[in-house]
């Protein structure tokens, strides 16, 4: 019988396929079937690519296939509809130069003479996962599943079905191999349920990155009806502009991995802003404060100590101890680059020199001087800062005297410490 290797397709009996055919080979063996009883094995091979396959690229199980109609096509291509009736194998092959000619051996499905229990059972539950793998899978017809249950002989319903699945090659060629009923059936369910679970999973991620899409696309949709909006109020230029100039002013400074971070994440947010909202008058203030200090910008500190003892003294007369006693911090400063305290604490009644002597250090030590006067403070949020929610809200003494500075590490005097107050919002 001629035989017709095909490519990325398995015939199960009952099939009628549709086939475009160009090899020559292949083409002869059809002609050469018209003329006789229509009759031509139907087999796949092992590699779809293979444009010449051998008999060794050829499975040994195929199906007996008859040719229904037969069309040659103007660039000398063949189209024809063949109809698979019985499954069969390969023998041997026969010598032939023009095409593949083989004996093949009809195979016949062992028989079912009564339908137990368990067959039954294994019908009914395949038929039912096919009819939730027919609604995950788009690809086959919508009726598949009511034309499988009109369908009483169970092996033309065996074969219906492994023509449905949509399996690799292999799996499809080992469904045909096997003769058994049942054990056809149980093959069945298990690619029926290994499908259906990468379907559905296939199906979560699909309508999880379609609610991500839906929300990206209206998000982007508010944010140009919002820019429309702003430029018929003549906003829109103005607010491009300081956008581009805070984004240049974030590339530009020196800031810290923190701030940095933080400053990005609140331009972001300014920009899906309207510029009336109160929010986005919070956000910038915020944005603002954060560019304005000095975050990598230190002075060059003086170490030598000749040169702060000369200082000491031409500032103030007498006070040996304390000058001692300031001297000695600032030569373990020298000697340790990283010191954790003690803070220097200068105590005495008013006039004596505490403030001049802060001032003399910071001009010894070559920092910028910064005095923080406490006295009245009933509110720590006024040395820390406020939350930035509040109306008014203002960022704390230290992060203000930075600013004023212009400088990362000024020297800070916080005088008049013992005229703080308390009340009912706490005691500094």
């Amino acid at each position: 019988m001629p035989l017709l290797p095909l490519r990325d397709i398995v015939v199960f009996p009952g099939m009628i396929t549709p086939l475009f055919v160009g090899r020559d080979k292949s083409i002869k063996a059809l002609e050469s079937v018209m003329d006789k009883d229509k009759k031509i094995f139907l087999v796949t091979q092992k590699n779809p690519q293979d444009d010449s396959p051998s008999t060794n690229d050829i499975y040994n199980t195929g199906c007996v296939g008859k040719v229904v109609q037969l069309l040659k096509l103007p660039d000398g291509t063949v189209k024809v509809l063949i109809e698979a009736t019985e499954k069969a194998e390969i023998v041997k092959y026969l010598k032939t130069d023009n095409f593949f000619v083989a004996e093949v051996r009809i195979i016949q499905n062992k028989p079912q003479l009564v339908k137990s229990k368990h067959l039954s059972a294994l019908t009914r539950r395949v038929l039912s996962r096919f009819e939730d793998y027919s609604k995950l899978n788009r690809t086959l017809p919508s009726d598949s599943s009511v034309s499988l249950n009109q369908i009483k002989d169970l092996e033309q319903l065996v074969n219906t079905i492994s023509s449905y699945l949509v399996l690799k090659i292999d799996d499809k060629q080992k469904l045909l191999c096997i003769s058994s009923v049942d054990k056809l059936f149980e093959k069945i369910l298990m690619h029926l349920e290994n499908e259906i679970g990468v379907l559905e999973v296939e199906k979560k991620i699909k309508s999880r990155v379609k609610r991500q899409m839906e929300k990206t696309q209206r998000e982007y949709y508010l944010n140009e009806q919002l820019k429309a909006v702003q430029k018929e109020l003549g906003d829109l230029e103005n607010s491009q502009d300081e956008f581009s100039e805070l984004e240049n002013k974030i590339k530009t400074l020196q800031l810290t991995k923190e701030a940095k971070e933080k400053a990005e994440s609140e331009l972001k947010k300014l920009r899906s802003m309207s510029p009336m909202s109160a929010e986005s008058t919070v956000v910038r203030n915020y944005l603002d404060w954060i560019l304005s200090v000095p975050w990598k910008n230190p002075t060059l500190i003086n170490k030598k100590i000749s040169n702060a003892e000369r200082i000491l003294n031409d500032d103030h007369y007498g006070l040996e101890k304390v000058k001692e006693r300031i001297l000695e911090y600032l030569s373990v400063q020298q000697r340790v680059n990283k010191i954790k305290g003690p803070i220097l604490c200068f105590v005495g009644p008013p006039g004596v020199g505490k403030t001049s002597l802060g001032k003399s250090i910071a001009k010894a030590t070559g920092r910028k001087f910064v005095r923080v006067s406490l006295g009245g403070i009933r509110d720590e949020a006024e040395i820390r800062g406020h939350r930035r929610t509040y109306i008014g809200s203002m960022p704390g003494k230290i992060i203000q005297g930075m600013k004023k500075a212009g400088k990362s590490n000024p020297l800070f005097l916080l005088d008049e410490i013992d005229k703080m107050g308390y009340d009912f919002r706490g005691d500094p």
